[in-house]
């Protein structure tokens, strides 16, 4: 819910405003500074745990309420070196009050839903929603579109005599790489659905900052906590969901299928973990057909049951699914028209791992309830900078051969853990108690292959030699590890933190996740 603000009576079009005199040192409230630096160490945690290309950028943006004297006060920027132009905001509020009274806006038509909401609340939303489309408007204009950020407004606050918007910027790049629905989805009361895990993850940052700004002084709390990164990924990850169940026309409360499939895929049947396939849409759709049907369908909340009946599923029949209720075993047929984004597919990949997928792409995968993008098993340009920034390599030929050794351990489809390191013979030594010692040979992807195949992982050096494998790492916790990942990650990181010597480990899960792990990526992190 949007804190209130004042309501505004203006007419659709104002005239254009002066411009606006530069003030460098503009001050709104004590705690600005500190606002925006905890807002952007927020951001930090998000966005570099979803992808570290995003590289997030926070400015505050304060809009004069009043610009209708002769001399109106200066917009704020926070920082004021943050490369935008002030005097571009100037005309923002006008603007935001035309289409506060022009716009169709989702939450004036009648519902149910909305039977809390008073006139006086709604006009209020209307008018937070009219300012922040017009701010959005300005920052679209400003940002070009072969330009290198992409910019995002947060929800309008009042402090003091301001109206104080959150601005988001991301990496376009990163941004583009990601797949994403059909945008502009609405709930019922007017709120916005996310067509994707950014966007989503967007919307929860702009929550936690409007949240933070209905503070009586934000940033001056010492002891208050923001949310932690993990809890702000997983609500992130709860509201994409949401947009599925709109998608299929049931309550999204009522559904809480990011909740669902969690549990779904946390069960066992008869000790074998969850693997199969459940497609959520509507019965008799045009591209599904039933195997057999259930006579009485199965609630999806019944979770104990839909694990029993996962069992039943293999490679091309699935259960079907209308987001409440299995109602048969079944196939998809024909030629999808995307554009519907009514039929969706949700892959158990293995235990406590789902993929959430439309059309073939992967909008989302969730390991041990935490959601995350998906992205490449391994960057060979990042690869390359990791060896040279750790070990000065940078020889072509040395380069290739480990880039073969890392390419084929990630194909290991039970997980593997390399280790690279300069003294990988006197670790080998070190060890020797808790991993078998072999005579030192070079990589090829056949012996590495053979070698992965076993628990523990594999020391080579930087040319590629091994030294020994099914390797039990030692090394001090640090706090740098996550209960939602497994041992084999969390011992990694612990190794590579602990080691006096240059040392580098590839981590490859379970479920196909392939992390580099290097001193530098730790202390980034």
């Amino acid at each position: 819910m949007l804190a209130p603000l004042p309501l505004i009576s203006a007419p659709p079009v104002a005239p254009m405003l002066p411009p606006l005199t530069p003030v460098n040192e503009l001050t709104i409230w004590p705690y600005q500074a500190r606002f925006r630096q905890a807002a952007q160490g927020i951001a930090d945690g998000i966005f570099e745990a979803l992808d570290d290309e995003l590289d997030p950028d926070v400015i505050v943006v304060g809009i004069p309420l009043d610009q209708t004297t002769p001399e109106p006060t200066a917009v704020c920027l926070e920082p004021a070196d943050c490369g935008l132009d002030f005097r571009r905001f100037g005309d923002v509020l006008a603007r935001g009050e035309h289409f506060q009274l022009t716009e169709p806006w989702p939450s004036t038509s009648p519902s149910p839903e909305r039977e809390h909401i008073t006139t006086e609340m709604a006009v209020r939303r209307q008018h937070a929603m009219g300012l922040r489309r017009a701010m959005q408007e300005v920052l679209d204009e400003l940002d070009t579109p072969t330009g290198r950020r992409q910019s995002f407004a947060g929800w309008p606050i009042q402090v003091g005599s301001y109206y104080v918007i959150t601005v988001l910027q991301l990496n376009r790049k990163a941004l583009r790489l990601h797949p994403t629905l059909r945008p502009n989805r609405f709930y019922t009361d007017g709120k916005l659905l996310a067509p994707s895990l950014l966007q989503a993850a967007i919307l929860r940052f702009n929550e936690e900052c409007m949240k933070s700004l209905t503070e009586p002084e934000p940033g001056s709390g010492l002891l208050v906590r923001p949310r932690e990164t993990e809890e702000l990924v997983r609500a992130a990850g709860k509201l994409l969901m949401d947009t599925l169940a709109q998608a299929l026309g049931i309550s999204p409360g009522s559904a809480k299928l990011f909740a669902t499939c969690n549990t779904i895929s946390s069960l066992r049947y008869e000790g074998a973990e969850g693997v199969g396939k459940l497609i959520l849409a509507a019965r008799r759709h045009p591209n599904l057909e039933e195997v057999f049907a259930l006579t009485c369908p199965t609630p999806l909340t019944d979770y104990r049951a839909v694990r029993k009946l996962l069992e039943m599923t293999t490679a091309d029949v699935s259960l079907l699914a209308d987001g409440e209720n299995v109602y048969a075993l079944g196939r998809q047929i024909g030629t999808y028209d995307a554009s519907r984004e009514d039929l969706f597919l949700i892959n158990f990949v293995t235990h406590y791992a789902w993929e959430f997928q439309h059309d073939g792409k992967v909008l989302m995968r969730s390991n041990y309830g935490l959601p995350s993008l998906p992205r490449a098993r391994l960057n060979r340009s990042k690869f390359r900078k990791d060896l040279k920034r750790t070990f000065e390599l940078t020889d072509p030929i040395k380069v290739e051969r480990l880039w073969d050794v890392v390419l084929e351990a990630s194909r290991q489809k039970h997980g593997t853990l390399v280790v690279i390191t300069t003294e990988a013979l006197a670790e080998a030594d070190r060890l020797k108690l808790q991993c078998t010692l072999i005579e030192p040979v070079p990589l090829t992807p056949l012996i590495t292959r053979l070698i992965t195949a076993i628990d523990g992982a594999i020391l080579i050096d930087p040319e590629s030699y091994c030294y020994s494998i099914g390797v039990i790492l030692d090394g001090k916790a640090s706090g740098n590890g996550t209960s939602t990942r497994g041992a084999r990650y969390n011992s990694a990181i612990r190794y590579v933190e602990s080691s006096p010597y240059p040392c580098m480990a590839i981590v490859v899960s379970e479920d196909g996740l392939v992390d580099v792990i290097t001193k530098d990526s730790n202390r980034e992190e």
